[in-house]
């Protein structure tokens, strides 16, 4: 072991986290919650210097937002001499759209956990760095109109323009009839819309009316799925709106499924073998199954169907025969191990599942290097553009062997980009995916409407493997799509038996079974780093990027990646993009906060970040370099799109790996640790991984006590309904 070791004001200790002494706890935090990244910080019992810091942090960030009003020369922004409630409800407005704050969320477990950031959930596929459009303009005389409503119930005009983008026109009509659609405008909170509601109405207004307990039952709903739910039980809906003061919550929630609100289901439920085989018998008594009864909106619920039957359809048909039996058992036997058991599952059947950490990727691009060596059309697609590289560069040394008589090899692109057209093959004629076999990366991160774009896209007889590390966090959007076709057993699934290297890879595989473990780091592969307070985590981080490593590692500051649980309080990304900035690319933000050569995450779509850096600023906004491409922010959206990237959360990070990591653990995310959150974190290091440990024993324990949180879907219930297991 080298005698230098990263440099620090207390000796930075190369261990395994798992050490019992207080420098090897390590906190991390509301990622756990599937995403829920929007962590704001301490609470009141904070320490001192935890104050000092988000105040420090504070005080920099209102004198840039004092640069910048400076440098406007346009009017006053609508809405920007309100105050009292009016003023609130547009902050609250405002700063979920920007990702300042969070959604409020009402299916995640009680506090102290962190809520969910609005800038999480996945929406729609889009390219991955194309540049953001605004929004197709609203009839102004639309928005005049709705503008006089919010007026007249005391909210900011300044709404107005989201209003119309939630209700469409004649939103005036409809925001007067039934107040409570402002609860369609992202980031509005009940008691907002029921001031709202009040001001419009009067007397009339009261908490049983029939179109706040519709409404209200609507926005659970919506909050549901930013925690990752696509539909949720009768009697938790039921608790949630009773929470919110509804008298009557069966009569809201039929209000809601009557006016095609909402959609109720029933599932069966899966019962003991005994049971089962009493009703095989043909037993009158039992022909009645247990069936839970599930209330969803119906955009997730038709995605989550949609994709069930495009499983079934791709394992149902028969794939393409490109290849002989014996052709596929010679590329089977080329080469050993869990690659020829995951060649002779794809072989015969139309959906194969892969399971393994980042190693197993050379597995998955031996199966692509075969595949398209017997005569298929293959393509991989990866959840980021730096996994797109990573795999690429696995098949490099494959291609010409691997090429057809055609000459075509193997291609790779991301999700987005194929199901855009802007990566991978294309499609035919039909419509359809232009392949034969898709494998698809980092399968775990697929929500249920991506997945099910991707099934449907799937032409028949083609191919489909999805392939993933089933211990990373899962989805930003709704579902668990990954985990119920494991849970559900109805295709072959192969488990990788090629363990992640060094000391790095056993201390991470370690962690996915629930184990902290010490792991010998010659190297200084791993080191941690014990804090006493927030502002010691800051200025121990900052040192560890700019100085220790780059100097001890030999890793550059560029290839550092640092890693926290929340975007807020006071070692939030905010607070320490504002601290690495500081050091690393001073200046004075004229563009929004930001300056050439600033590293950025960019979000080309809700739940999207695409690393890159600053290059300039013009008249046409603000220009990125987004994986050696070109990408041009608008002015207007660069405040929702762009954020400072030299500290990200672990679900902005999931998917993308960086030579170096530092992982910090601030003692306010003890509490909302989990073990997912943990493997994920620690997993986006290749060859050196710092954590920076300011929790106890929280680490050990959530590793092995805390699973991720509980998503509520029905993905497996529909799959085990149409195809049988396979035991």
């Amino acid at each position: 072991m080298s005698t230098e070791q990263p440099e620090t004001t207390e000796e930075a200790e190369p261990a395994a986290p798992g050490a019992d002494a207080p420098s090897e706890d390590v906190k991390t935090d509301a990622e756990a919650s599937e995403g829920s990244e929007g962590a704001e910080g301490s609470e009141d019992t904070s320490k001192l210097t935890e104050a000092e810091a988000e105040l420090a942090a504070q005080r920099l960030e209102r004198e840039r937002i004092e640069r910048r009003k400076a440098e406007r020369q346009g009017p006053i922004e609508a809405g920007a001499k309100l105050s009292g409630t009016a003023a609130e409800l547009l902050a609250a407005v405002r700063a979920v759209e920007s990702g300042e704050k969070p959604m409020a969320t009402a299916f995640r477990e009680p506090a102290p956990a962190p809520r969910r950031s609005a800038q999480e959930p996945v929406r729609r596929p889009q390219p991955v760095v194309a540049p953001a459009a605004t929004p197709t303009a609203a009839a102004p005389e639309t928005v005049e109109a709705v503008r006089a409503v919010l007026t007249g119930g005391g909210a900011p005009d300044a709404l107005a323009p989201q209003v119309v983008a939630a209700l469409g026109e004649g939103a005036d009509e409809r925001l007067r009839e039934d107040p409570w659609q402002l609860l369609r405008v992202t980031g509005v909170r009940p008691e907002q819309a029921d001031g709202f509601a009040r001001a419009l109405l009067g007397a009339e207004c009261g908490p049983d009316d029939e179109r706040r307990g519709r409404a209200l039952t609507v926005w659970l709903l919506e909050q549901a799925a930013l925690a990752g739910h696509t539909a949720l039980d009768a009697p938790a809906l039921s608790a949630a709106l009773t929470q919110r003061s509804v008298p009557d919550p069966d009569a809201a929630v039929q209000s809601a499924l009557a006016e095609g609100e909402a959609l109720v289901f029933q599932d069966a439920l899966d019962t003991a073998p005994a049971a089962r085989e009493e009703r095989e018998e043909g037993d009158e008594e039992s022909e009645e199954r247990p069936v839970r009864v599930l209330i969803g909106l119906e955009r997730y619920a038709l995605a989550e169907e949609s994709l069930a039957d495009g499983l079934a359809r791709v394992m149902n048909s028969v794939p393409k025969e490109d290849g002989s039996a014996a052709d596929w058992e010679r590329a089977a036997t080329s080469t050993t191990g869990s690659a020829a058991e995951l060649i002779r599952a794809v072989a015969g059947h139309g959906l194969v599942l892969h399971t393994g950490g980042e190693a197993s990727r050379t597995e998955a691009a031996a199966l692509v290097a075969a595949a398209t060596h017997l005569g298929l059309r293959a393509c991989a697609a990866t959840h980021t553009t730096d996994g797109h590289h990573r795999f690429a560069a696995l098949l490099t040394g494959v291609r010409d062997g691997a090429a057809t008589q055609t000459g075509a090899g193997p291609q790779v692109a991301t999700v987005a980009g194929l199901l855009a057209g802007v990566e991978g093959p294309g499609r035919d004629a039909d419509g359809a995916l232009d392949l034969d076999l898709l494998v698809v990366l980092d399968a775990p991160q697929l929500d249920v409407e991506t997945a099910a774009v991707l099934a449907e896209s799937l032409p028949d007889g083609a191919r489909l493997v999805l392939s993933g590390d089933p211990a990373v966090l899962w989805s930003a959007g709704p579902g668990r799509v990954f985990a119920d076709l494991l849970a559900a057993r109805a295709c072959p699934q192969v488990a990788s038996r090629t363990p992640d290297p060094g000391p790095i890879g056993e201390l991470v595989s370690g962690v996915g079974i629930g184990e902290l473990n010490q792991v010998e780091a010659p190297g200084k592969e791993v080191v941690i780093v014990p804090v006493r307070d927030a502002g010691d985590a800051v200025h121990r981080t900052v040192q560890l990027v700019a100085d220790s490593v780059p100097r001890a590692i030999g890793i550059p500051a560029e290839q550092t990646q640092v890693i926290t649980p929340g975007h807020g309080g006071a070692v939030g990304t905010r607070a320490l993009n504002t601290a690495l900035k500081e050091r690393l690319n001073p200046g004075p933000g004229r563009f929004g906060g930001f300056d050439p050569g600033d590293r950025i995450a960019y979000s080309p779509a809700p739940g999207r970040s695409v690393p890159g850096h600053v290059v300039k600023a013009d008249a046409d906004g603000l220009h990125l370099e987004c994986a050696s491409i070109p990408v041009v922010v608008p002015k207007e959206r660069v405040e929702q799109s762009v954020r400072h990237g030299w500290a990200l959360t672990a679900h902005q990070a999931v998917g993308m790996r960086w030579p170096a990591a530092v992982v910090v653990l601030p003692g306010d995310a003890a509490q909302s640790l989990t073990r997912s959150w943990v493997y994920t974190a620690f997993g986006r290091a290749e060859r050196h991984l710092s954590v920076v440990h300011g929790v106890e024993q929280a680490l050990p324990r959530a590793v092995a006590e805390v699973p991720q949180k509980p998503r509520t879907t029905r993905l497996s219930a529909l799959l085990k309904a149409q195809v049988p297991a396979s035991g």
